[in-house]
């Protein structure tokens, strides 16, 4: 048998070094491209039914090409008789042939005319990039969350095309400051947004708009938050414009808020100078969400703040000429504050806070006289006491009564008699209106869904238990706060409600899972002699 063809071109290992240099990435890789590029060509002129490989020596860089044939059974079916050779004539060539080896022809070099040089340089270069994509995705897959430097390269449709020295980025039009203007060549520092493998190869995103960069930026300002002495708690932009960031000190001996301004406002004017010019307000953390609040609605002055944690919003109180400074232009202050807590902020002012309570006090009295038969004396100081629902007078502790002024005993179970006598005849006019709305027996049953709500529910078109399960938790929940007549839900009493609701579909599945695994059983049941039982029913 001949010999694999040999021949020598030295100037491959030189290109190869050259374009693994150039481009970053094993030189092995480069070879393997160039290997595959001449079986290519081998297989474009012996025909591509042929098994051709090339392989290039590492050191000396000598190139050999062959044809391969994989040796097979005798009685075995040929699918290809190019790339196939029976035991029998595999042996005629080499006397120790065996089935699973492959017989190899040498075969001449080839003169690569200018097709397949074309066509050979297309596979180089198609692999070599495929190569350097991979090699720049394992780079930068970890590094999301870091801040790079780059040069401009391009801008297309708006976008900016960056060349991270090893690696290109794309920084979208939406992720760039606005009114930020870039040209080629220009210098831009970004933060890692993500690194995706795409259809297209790895594509590493860019953002100057991220609340981290900004984060990030003054990591590198300010050492004390690189070292951990202070730690940023929470960030939010109106990007270009205006910024707020929150922080806290581990040493109680430091001042947060000091060391990020920095010496004159050195350190915070560096990175309002990175990001165009960005007003940036720093604020002290607190665990203490109204001292947080009061303090991320500065600079405007806070009279009274009032939470309502189960629905995370917070009334707060400002002077009426603190109204338009709380608020900020285009309601830019309220709205990073809120963003910077993770609260919802509502702003008044004193006057309207006076008015807005007043008007409670009005309506809960006279609720107070409706229900309870009570003269406006009582009903004022049930509500001034804190008390805001007939519920709260029918079950509360009779001591909490009586530390009402003017209160005796008597007084105070005969107004938890009259509050659950008004109660029950509300349920049983609840019961009757819900019975008139066509509310099925099933959704009656439903734990934690009251008179009331039946006929809230009812009203809004949802009259059975299914119709009840196919409502989402924060839907039930908009739905009752809509309607005076049932009381507030919090989310988690909603989503219990809701899974009570959708209980009978698990239990349906699992009623149907056993009939199937009976089924089965049964008929898979057999005489002895091979006939089928009937499963009984």
């Amino acid at each position: 048998m001949e010999t694999e063809a040999v021949y020598a071109r030295p100037e491959l290992l030189q290109v190869a070094d050259t374009v693994a240099r150039d481009k970053s990435i094993e030189r092995d890789e480069v070879l393997e491209a160039m290997e595959m590029a001449i079986q290519k060509a081998g297989r474009t002129k012996y025909g591509h039914e042929h098994d051709i490989r090339a392989a290039i020596d590492r050191t000396t860089g000598e190139i050999s090409l062959a044809r391969y044939q994989e040796v097979v059974e005798n009685d075995a079916e040929i699918e290809n008789e190019a790339a196939q050779i029976p035991l029998d004539a595999a042996v005629a060539q080499k006397a120790d042939a065996v089935v699973g080896e492959f017989i190899v022809d040498a075969l001449p070099p080839i003169d690569f005319g200018r097709i397949a040089a074309q066509t050979a340089k297309q596979v180089i270069v198609q692999r070599v990039r495929e190569a350097e994509r991979t090699r720049q995705f394992a780079e930068y897959k970890d590094r999301k969350g870091e801040i790079v430097n780059g040069l401009v390269k391009r801008i297309e449709y708006g976008n900016v095309i960056v060349d991270l020295g090893r690696a290109e980025a794309l920084l979208r039009r939406d992720e760039s400051i606005p009114r930020e203007h870039f040209n080629n060549g220009d210098r831009i520092r970004a933060f890692i947004m993500d690194v995706r493998e795409e259809s297209r190869g790895p594509q590493i995103f860019l953002s100057r708009t991220h609340p981290d960069f900004m984060a990030k930026l003054f990591a590198q300002e300010v050492p004390e938050i690189y070292d951990g002495i202070i730690e940023i708690m929470s960030v939010a932009r109106d990007p270009g414009s205006r910024a707020k960031i929150a922080v806290m000190s581990h040493d109680s001996s430091i001042d947060p808020v000091g060391p990020c301004i920095g010496m004159r406002g050195s350190r915070v004017q560096a990175v309002v100078g990175e990001l165009q010019g960005e007003k940036i307000d720093i604020i002290q953390w607190s665990t203490d969400p109204a001292t947080f609040i009061v303090n991320a609605l500065a600079p405007a002055e806070v009279a009274k703040v009032v939470l309502d944690e189960e629905k995370q919003r917070i009334e707060v109180v400002v002077p009426d000429e603190q109204l338009s400074l709380a608020i900020g232009r285009r309601g830019q202050n309220v709205r990073l504050a809120s963003q910077l807590s993770g609260w919802n902020i509502d702003i008044m002012t004193e006057a309207e806070e006076s008015e807005k309570r007043q008007e409670e006090f009005r309506t809960r009295s006279q609720m107070f006289i409706t229900a309870l038969d009570v003269d406006d004396v009582i009903a004022h100081l049930l509500v001034t006491e804190g008390f805001s629902s007939i519920e709260e007078v029918a079950f509360v502790p009779v001591d909490d009564l009586l530390d009402i002024e003017g209160f005796d005993a008597d007084v105070a179970e005969e107004l938890r008699a009259r509050a659950r006598t008004f109660l029950e005849q509300q349920d049983v006019t609840f019961v009757e209106r819900a019975t008139e709305l066509g509310m099925s027996d099933d959704i009656r049953e439903i734990a934690g869904v009251s008179a009331a709500m039946l006929v809230v529910l009812g009203e809004n078109g949802v009259k059975t238990r299914d119709d009840l399960a196919d409502l989402a938790g924060d839907e039930l929940i908009e739905m009752l706060d809509g309607s005076t007549l049932a009381g507030k839900l919090s989310e988690d009493q909603a989503n219990d409600i809701i899974m009570a609701a959708r209980a009978h579909w698990f239990a349906d599945d699992e009623t149907a899972d056993t009939d199937a695994d009976a089924e089965a059983e049964g008929s898979s049941d057999t005489t002895e002699d091979g006939g089928e039982v009937e499963a009984d029913a």
